[in-house]
């Protein structure tokens, strides 16, 4: 019997819908306790030895604009860099249209792309309505159904297992243990460091899952040639396909999921030309935020007719993303090839007089200007203003010597800022080629932080000069989506309980962002993996009884 008849006529103990941090910790934990588990990836998974994947590079790099086919070639292009290549539909505006956005599809998901930042949440962000109790319209929990407490040994066990290298935050300290000890800051990082300590503030140095081989280029945005990102492919895909009883299909995608009243049967799923149907005990659905909830819309029944595990309604509401923005901050000391970048981070805005804001944290080397100015064009076109674009592709060298001017050698900083969850923001289905489509308006609350938000970091760099880039009202940057599959404790309002099963299915568990009541200031991917090991525990408990 072939390998594809095996895994077709096998009921797996564990079958785990994509390989992200979520996905792939969780299922590696439970392969690791002797469950059979069986990997399911709609992208290629670099493992598998592709020889013609691309890394090291962004995709955008090999893009040929001057070719008789350019979509079909970038679709190409962005499937071999481990990016997600189909479009989906931007429905907020007047002016529909549809983009790619940035996230990962392949081995690893989006942490083969990710800037490697795994940090904590604050404890104070489980508690959600001490600080967004005058939020009106809003869809905020009262707390998440965790504590602080509840997951923090398993931040230590996802530490552990991520390699984690950085400080500590001086702000919460206590509630933090020691990581693996990060290398030395470069100059500009440095000098950045003593300026803001010199100010009374409390930088420190990110915690990063992150080798720092020889040569290590920060790889944010791209698959690491070195072997030295440690991603949920490197960390868990990788060890748990050497060491125990899984397999992994690749370029297999999950179009929905067959239930009874109480179980999730059959996984159907497109392989190559074929329609699979796949068993197992467990299905752990961890698609990201954006797949997660199609996959259940799209698992209609007359036993589900509103989508699978959607009798909330909820499946798909209070889609969540944070707010972006980019400081390139001149430093005396001038950023290299060679300079290590994504260093430093800072959460003294992170609650400002009752406010609840966000982080200001370094983000690595963005793109080349050529490319950085291309997009820009191509992104006023999709949106439906074609003489805009033509107007910056007319002076397209005139704006690229200005974008090098204001970020060739310059440190580069990120403040990421909590974005509040609403129904009307929601991630749905529309049957069509573009089968996803995302609703995401800003609310006038959420003005009023970011303006706030940026008004605190100019004064906490000033009187640094630096290029301020605006991103956070840009809704193609969905990098930490999140949101669109709660989990809470009332079945009326949420669509996972606190263990991450679906309300009134035993043998479906979220894992991936979906998850997310809130999406706090701070990067996901560490909370992502210490929930699977939560989670873990949770199902290998329940097993025993």
């Amino acid at each position: 019997m072939n390998k594809l008849n095996s895994i077709k006529s096998t009921n797996w103990d564990v079958i785990v819908i994509g390989t992200g941090v979520g996905g792939a910790t969780l299922g590696h934990a439970l392969a690791k306790a002797g469950k059979s588990v069986l990997f399911l990836e709609k992208g290629r998974v670099q493992l598998k030895g592709n020889c013609d994947s691309i890394s090291g590079r962004y995709a955008e790099d090999f893009f040929d604009t001057e070719a008789s086919q350019p979509e079909n070639s970038h679709r190409d292009i962005l499937r071999r860099a481990g990016r997600y290549w189909e479009k989906i539909l931007e429905v907020t505006s007047d002016r529909p249209y549809a983009f790619s956005p940035f996230i990962g599809e392949g081995g690893g998901g989006s942490s083969a792309l990710y800037g490697m930042v795994m940090e904590r949440f604050f404890s104070e962000d489980f508690n959600v309505n001490s600080y967004f109790n005058d939020v009106k319209g809003a869809n905020l929990p009262e707390a998440w159904p965790i504590s602080y407490e509840d997951i923090r040994p398993y931040y230590v066990l996802a530490e552990r297992l991520y390699r984690v290298r950085g400080g500590l935050d001086p702000l919460r300290k206590p509630l933090l243990d020691p990581l693996i000890n990060p290398p030395a800051l470069s100059k500009p990082s440095g000098e950045l460091y003593d300026f803001l300590v010199a100010k009374g503030l409390h930088p420190y140095v990110m915690p990063m899952a992150c080798e720092y081989v020889p040569g290590c280029q920060e790889c944010i945005g791209y698959i690491c040639p070195k072997n030295c990102k440690n991603d949920s492919s490197r960390i868990c895909i990788k060890p748990a396909l050497e060491e125990y009883s899984t397999e992994l299909l690749e370029q297999c995608e999950v179009t929905h999921l067959e239930a009874t009243t109480d179980r999730v049967t059959r996984v159907w799923c497109k392989y190559g030309q074929e329609t699979l149907s796949l068993s197992a005990d467990l299905i752990i659905l961890a698609a990201g935020a954006l797949h997660t909830p199609a996959i259940l819309l799209k698992s209609k029944s007359p036993t589900w007719p509103n989508g699978l595990a959607n009798q909330s309604g909820m499946v798909g509401k209070n889609l969540m993303r944070h707010y972006f923005d980019l400081y390139c901050v001149d430093t005396k000391a001038k950023v290299s090839a060679a300079t290590l970048t994504k260093q430093i981070a800072l959460n003294d805005a992170y609650f400002d007089d009752g406010h609840k804001l966000g982080t200001l944290q370094a983000v690595g080397r963005l793109q080349s200007p050529d490319v950085l100015v291309k997009e820009l064009w191509q992104e006023f076109d999709r949106k439906g203003y074609p003489i805009i674009a033509r107007l910056i592709r007319s002076v397209t060298p005139l704006i690229t010597y200005i974008v090098n001017r204001n970020i060739s050698q310059r440190l580069i900083l990120t403040g990421i800022m909590e974005d509040i969850p609403y129904e009307h923001n929601f991630v749905g289905v529309t049957g069509s080629e573009n089968d996803i489509k995302i609703h995401y308006k800003i609310s006038e609350y959420d003005k009023k932080r970011i303006s706030l938000f940026r008004k605190k970091v100019k004064e906490l760099l000033h009187p640094y000069t630096f290029t301020f880039v605006k991103n956070a009202e840009n809704n193609e940057r969905l990098a930490h989506a999140c949101g669109t599959c709660r989990f809470g404790n009332d079945p009326a309002t949420s669509v996972l309980s606190a263990d991450n099963r679906a309300h009134g299915l035993e043998n479906l568990y979220v894992v991936d962002a979906s998850f997310f009541p809130t999406s706090t200031g701070i990067n996901p991917s560490l909370t992502l993996a210490a929930n699977a090991l939560r989670v873990a525990d949770r199902i290998l408990l329940s097993s025993e009884h």
